[in-house]
């Protein structure tokens, strides 16, 4: 229905090598493919792995081990270019985690020394802010908040000055409670607050196998996102869906 215009792939994911053959088939100009870094799930590397709330404190504090970081993420990019053949066309992190400080110096750091022909877009994390007169911005601010405070501005900084570019804010943090009524509400709130390059993060799935503690959501946004009233949802706030490569690609 092209509503999806970016993919992250998480490498370390049981299902991953099953499933990269399939997303060769998309056109790289429709779709975006990205590295969906990740620490806290199912990375690569012995050692590697920690809970969300242990990584956000070590990077922090500096007591993150550089080469540990630097080892798994060069292994990512390695397993995402090893079954897609190509480089991924952005990075973002799972739990955002490729924002943090340390984190965001070695991934910024590999992929200078991939030197790849065109650079990668990194996500940004920034907050929506209101737009149009009666707006008041993204519903449920504190969420959003605290995902930007924990390292949108450093990775802005550092990702302007080598020369990578990023979406404008993140729509679509929230807590995936609601069902479908309250998805397709927020859902309004964030297209009436978007600004031109602004990013929608979603995580619909059809999926019902496995325990996964987010499938109720996950249901909820599909059904939303393939509904009719989607495209009156875009068409109300004056909103186009498109690649952010496309966005950023040189206009001629």
């Amino acid at each position: 229905m092209r509503r999806v215009h970016a993919i992250s792939c998480l490498v370390g994911g049981k299902s991953w090598i099953a499933s990269s053959s399939s997303l060769r088939e998309f056109n790289p100009d429709d779709l975006d493919i990205g590295l969906h870094l990740d620490f806290t799930e199912a990375p690569l590397l012995g050692g590697s792995r920690r809970s969300l709330r242990e990584l956000i404190v070590a990077s922090h504090l500096r007591l993150l081990d550089r080469q540990v970081i630097r080892a798994e993420i060069r292994a990512q990019f390695d397993a995402f270019e090893q079954f897609m053949g190509h480089a991924p066309a952005y990075v973002d992190g799972h739990q955002h985690v490729h924002q943090l400080p340390v984190v965001r110096g070695e991934l910024l750091s590999e992929l200078e020394a991939r030197g790849y022909d065109t650079a990668p877009w990194i996500r940004s994390t920034f907050a929506p802010r209101a737009r149009r007169a009666g707006s008041t911005g993204s519903p449920g601010r504190f969420k959003p908040l605290v995902i930007e405070a924990l390292g949108a501005r450093g990775l802005a900084a550092a990702a302007h000055r080598l020369g990578y570019p990023q979406n404008r804010h993140l729509l679509g943090v929230y807590d995936f409670q609601g069902g479908r009524g309250r998805f397709r509400q927020l859902l309004a709130g964030w297209l009436r607050s978007a600004c031109d390059g602004d990013l929608l993060m979603c995580h619909p799935s059809l999926a019902t196998g496995d325990a996964d503690p987010l499938i109720e959501a996950r249901l909820a946004e599909f059904e939303v996102l393939s509904s009719a009233g989607f495209e009156s949802d875009l068409s109300a706030a004056g909103v186009q869906l498109g690649s952010m490569s496309r966005m950023f690609a040189p206009r001629h």
